[in-house]
């Protein structure tokens, strides 16, 4: 039997959860949260971590990050990917699928999930919806999920012909999973590189209309009309996407969207240096995109906001804007820019936080439950209450740093925030009540 560890004190913060926040100490043990209270009393055995002056979140869960390993480790590794995370105040993840070989079969995501076993946050892992992400085979998804996946996409390609999609939404819905679908019809898309508008008809850069992503977003609304499946879209990015996902769910169709902070932060503008940092899939948006996004965040028509953290090897960023990879480093900045999109700017609540970045997105990747794959206890998205497990993000709203590729824990540098001041920082992060950072610095 192993040794009960002793207590560890959040002492001075302030408890946020989704229904609201009050000033409270919390007290941890064995893993769990077993007393949260103004004042508590601390035993002599305790250990006791500041936890003045900040918020004190239920851990933060990403519905979209990609890893890269096995295959593209230059790029990243689950535990370089996993301490990134833990920095940024995530206790868990979804490891996207895009990996070499593709994560398309049971042998992949076993393999995903041994070397998750040591990192600093949970690792969850998406299957591929089709065999290489190919979009023509579907994937034996029934032995994924024997596994644990409940989270299937082909992301960043998405399933281009409607049959397969339909297939695979029966199949789905059969096996009580859920389809995550990258909305971008490849033949709308022919070949461009950045938002099609002003900017790049003044660029001269081919442009990807946002018709690209509609087209197929709204294929994809009749075919779970028609099915019943349930199903997530992946990083939304424009203002009549998400118009249309909530009006489907006034309809009640079971489906749900994200969007990401960089679709929310940066518009097209930002390519008029052709700097490739800047190119990512979907395209950075329109500035009447942006603002329609962020109206869609505050009112609840959205539910998540997934990183999208794309990691990228120099090689594959140092090239014309057109022939560069798409993506961007998001993981250790996301609070930050979230916390000034949220409550800074858009006057909404640190609980509006707590449930964009916790409980909705481990309800939509089922990691709510106690999940023995991920090493027993390890209830992801719930309560800062008795009885919860003790995974917490520890956020200074006040204090200020610089985003810096340099500082970052990521083995990519391509990080579109480079030199912006930020406000609020992660000071801990705790996975089942040990502290994997600790004053800003990870521990492991």
């Amino acid at each position: 039997m192993a040794q009960a560890s002793s207590p560890t004190m959040l002492r001075g913060g302030t408890v946020v959860n989704d229904q609201g926040q009050a000033r409270a100490d919390v007290m941890i043990a064995d893993g769990l949260i077993v007393d949260v209270g103004p004042s508590l009393e601390v035993p002599t055995s305790a250990t006791v971590i500041d936890a003045s002056d900040t918020l004190i979140f239920p851990g933060l869960v990403d519905l979209h990050t990609h890893l890269r390993e096995p295959g593209r480790e230059e790029a990243e590794t689950v535990e370089s990917g996993a301490r990134a995370a833990a920095l940024g105040g995530y206790t868990a993840v979804v490891a996207m699928p895009n990996t070499e070989p593709c994560t398309d079969s049971p042998e992949v995501v076993r393999l995903v999930l041994s070397l998750a076993k040591d990192a600093v946050c949970d690792v969850a892992v998406a299957g591929a919806i089709t065999i290489e992400r190919a979009g023509e085979l579907l994937s034996p998804m029934a032995e994924m999920a024997s596994l644990g996946v409940s989270l299937f996409t082909d992301d960043g390609s998405g399933v281009q012909d409607g049959g397969v999609m339909r297939r695979a939404l029966q199949y789905a819905h059969g096996l009580g999973l859920t389809l995550a679908q990258h909305c971008e019809d490849q033949a709308i898309v022919n070949g461009g590189c950045m938002h099609e508008g002003m900017y790049s008809g003044r660029l001269g850069l081919p442009g990807i209309p946002a018709s690209a992503e509609e087209a197929m977003l709204a294929r994809d609304l009749l075919l779970v009309a028609e099915t019943g499946a349930s199903m997530h879209f992946l990083h939304l990015s424009t203002a009549r996407s998400v118009a249309m996902v909530a009006q489907a769910k006034k309809a009640g169709l079971p489906v749900t969207c994200e969007v990401a902070p960089h679709h929310l932060v940066l518009t097209d503008q930002a390519c008029c240096g052709y700097d490739p940092i800047f190119k990512v899939n979907p395209p950075l948006r329109s500035a009447d995109d942006v603002a329609g996004l962020r109206k869609a965040v505050l009112s609840g028509a959205v539910e998540a906001i997934a990183t999208d953290h794309a990691p990228h090897p120099p090689q594959a960023k140092d090239l014309p804007f057109d022939e560069a990879s798409p993506g961007m480093l998001g993981l250790e900045t996301a609070l930050s820019l979230i916390a000034g999109v949220v409550v800074h700017e858009g006057k909404g609540s640190w609980s509006d936080v707590v449930r964009l970045l916790s409980t909705n997105p481990a309800k939509i990747a089922k990691l709510r439950a106690s999940d023995p794959r991920l090493g027993g206890q390890s209830a992801q998205g719930g309560s800062v209450s008795p009885g919860e497990v003790a995974n917490l993000c520890v956020f200074d709203p006040q204090a200020t740093w610089t985003a810096s590729s340099a500082d970052s824990a990521s083995r990519s540098a391509n990080l579109p925030y480079e030199g912006w001041p930020l406000q609020g920082k992660v000071r801990h992060t705790l996975l089942r009540g040990e502290a994997v950072v600790l004053d800003g610095q990870a521990q492991r």
